[in-house]
């Protein structure tokens, strides 16, 4: 298989092609494109240094500008690794010709529910297969090719697998979202990377690369703790809370962390609901007295219709795109919040709401949370109408994240979940790379999910899977989160031995390890089961930091992979019903 680039195309205001096989400039419509060499990992691979003017005498919206490389010579199958967009976007092995786009099947007729999982919300192209930020092609003859945008702080990385005129296509585009380009403005896009090889070792070699670009901060403390959420989810109280912190003394947790629930509404994070009748500072300070690390939940970039943030400054709502009123970031009915559960995304390209996050942060660890979890954070990337319309979708989003940073201080631990993975690369220190698990297995049948995107609803499976797929990512561009260990056997419809599967997936990855359970309900063998965790964690963590990185050898085999291996231990796993074999060093 080779890719070798054939065009430069361009969708948006001016929307249009140019042939361009090698170093140059094209113009198409208002913009001129100008690619250069990159320096290839190796030699003759088609990546790319480029950048972008606006040469006409009015503003441009560019929604997407991409290098389209032809995949010619493929042997059989041509299969696609599919890296999802944010935290629980799900990721796997797609067959080109035969699988198709997600949002495809989305029969809801509300394109923001595939766009909290793409970087461009509009339904893909019958047959396409869509990537963000890295992939992997494969065939029957290999090697692999792996090609990725070396950061996504300014703009999006989409990799889009079509067909053309000659056969498949690799569309690696530039993904501005019709952010406006000024008369004469100037932007230089972020590099392509893409080389040739054995797929593990390059998706391992672009994640290096990706994090040495953007700086990533891989260098906090392997963590262990606790958190709220999967016993009791929104019902918390500060009386349950307590009960736990009490019970936590003989346990190693070192975070305590209160997640959703405790809140007097959606953005409105200082202030405690009726279930809490202590402030935020008190319960920090027990925490802090019990010898933890206190942690608290938010969600920076949402806000409930009824919350006193929305209710008393309305000009920093973003706006829907045809200006009929504020824009959903998020719906969920258990919030309320006075639409039944739909969510406003506040406008974080406005310099006042910047403010007002920093603000916020910088309060929360005033009173006693040095480590933050920033949820559905995905609400700034939607199309909308901004106060700057300028500002890309990633560029919105990574404002927000900036924001929270200087508000919690570069000692804080903050912890991103509904992230869209290449925006917060520098910012973060731990990173939910899955969907939510869950206290089953496979999924309820009466979740509520999106047609097409039943695999990123909450289940054990889906986090496991990410959990592999992803696990090239842990301490290169942040500390993996698998999402949490559930070690209960009772008030949950988990098997023992799927609780001991995911429990050995989260330490064979080296990822982040917080049990979420009623401590009550744990006897000795959940104990000693917590401490192997930690045990082969710590080993795993350690061999990473050596340049050792959990791997799933068979990655590119299965949609949904089973292996992984690290450290020399080696976690096989029959996905169908959660058993595993666990071999040690």
């Amino acid at each position: 298989m080779q890719l070798t680039l054939d065009r430069i195309e361009v969708t948006g205001d001016g929307a249009g092609t140019a042939p361009l096989t090698g170093p140059g400039t094209v113009g198409i419509g208002p913009l001129e494109i100008t690619v250069g060499e990159a320096g290839a990992p190796t030699p003759g691979g088609p990546s790319l240094t480029w950048r972008v003017a606006n040469r006409s005498d009015g503003p441009v919206a560019v929604r997407g500008i991409s290098a389209v490389l032809r995949v010619d010579d493929v042997v059989g199958p041509l299969r696609m690794l599919r890296n999802g967009y944010q935290s629980w976007s799900p990721c796997g092995v797609a067959t080109f010709g035969v699988d198709h786009d997600p949002s495809l099947d989305n029969t809801s007729g509300i394109e923001l529910l595939s766009g909290v999982h793409h970087a461009d919300q509009r339904t893909a192209r019958t047959g396409e297969l869509r990537s963000e930020a890295v992939t992997a092609l494969t065939d029957d003859r290999g090697p692999a090719w792996v090609v990725g945008f070396e950061a996504g702080t300014t703009h999006d990385g989409t990799l889009r697998l079509r067909s053309g005129p000659h056969g498949p296509e690799l569309w690696c585009e530039a993904f501005l979202g019709d952010a406006s380009l000024a008369p004469g403005e100037r932007r230089v896009l972020h590099p392509t990377w893409a080389a040739q090889g054995d797929a593990l070792d390059l998706l391992e070699a672009w994640a290096r690369r990706a994090g040495e670009v953007g700086r990533a901060r891989v260098d906090a403390a392997y963590q262990v703790g606790w958190c709220s959420w999967y016993h009791y989810f929104h019902d918390i109280t500060e009386a349950a809370l307590r009960a736990n912190l009490a019970q936590a003394d003989d346990w190693p947790f070192e975070v305590f962390q209160l997640d959703d629930g405790f809140q007097s509404a959606i953005g409105d994070w200082l202030t405690t609901n009726a279930r809490f009748p202590s402030d935020l500072s008190a319960i920090a300070d027990d925490i802090v007295a019990a010898g933890r690390t206190p942690g608290l939940w938010i969600a920076p970039f949402i806000v409930a219709p009824d919350s006193r943030v929305a209710t008393e400054h309305p000009e920093w709502l973003a706006r829907a795109p045809d200006g009929s009123g504020p824009l959903p970031g998020m719906f969920n009915p258990p919030w309320g919040g006075g639409q039944g559960g739909v969510m406003w995304a506040l406008d974080t390209t406005h310099p006042e709401v910047l403010d007002h996050l920093e603000q916020v942060a910088g309060s929360l660890r005033d009173a006693g949370f040095p480590y933050l979890k920033l949820d559905f954070t995905f609400a700034p990337s939607f199309d909308g109408r901004w106060h700057d319309p300028a500002r890309t979708p990633a560029e919105r989003v990574r404002a927000g994240y900036d924001a929270v940073r200087r508000g919690a201080g570069e000692d804080a631990f903050l912890l991103g979940c509904g992230a869209p993975l290449s925006h917060v690369v520098g910012v973060v220190d731990g990173n939910r790379i899955g969907s939510d698990v869950a206290p089953s297995w496979e999924i309820d049948p009466a979740e509520l999910t999106v047609p097409g995107y039943e695999g990123a609803g909450p289940a054990t499976v889906h986090g496991f899977r990410n959990t592999l797929v992803r696990s090239f990512l842990h301490r290169r561009l942040w500390l993996n989160d698998p999402d949490c260990v559930m070690l209960r056997t009772s008030e949950t419809a988990m098997s023992p031995e799927a609780v001991r599967t995911w429990a050995h997936a989260v330490a064979v990855s080296g990822g982040m390890a917080l049990v979420s359970d009623d401590l009550a309900l744990l006897d000795v063998d959940a104990r000693a089961l917590l401490e192997d965790v930690l045990a082969i964690g710590r080993d795993v963590d350690d061999a990473t930091r050596r340049g050792q990185a959990p791997r799933c050898e068979d990655l590119l085999e299965h949609p949904v992979p089973g292996t992984l291996a690290a450290a020399g231990y080696r976690l096989v796993t029959d996905v169908t019903d959660g058993t595993s074999t666990l071999t040690r060093p």
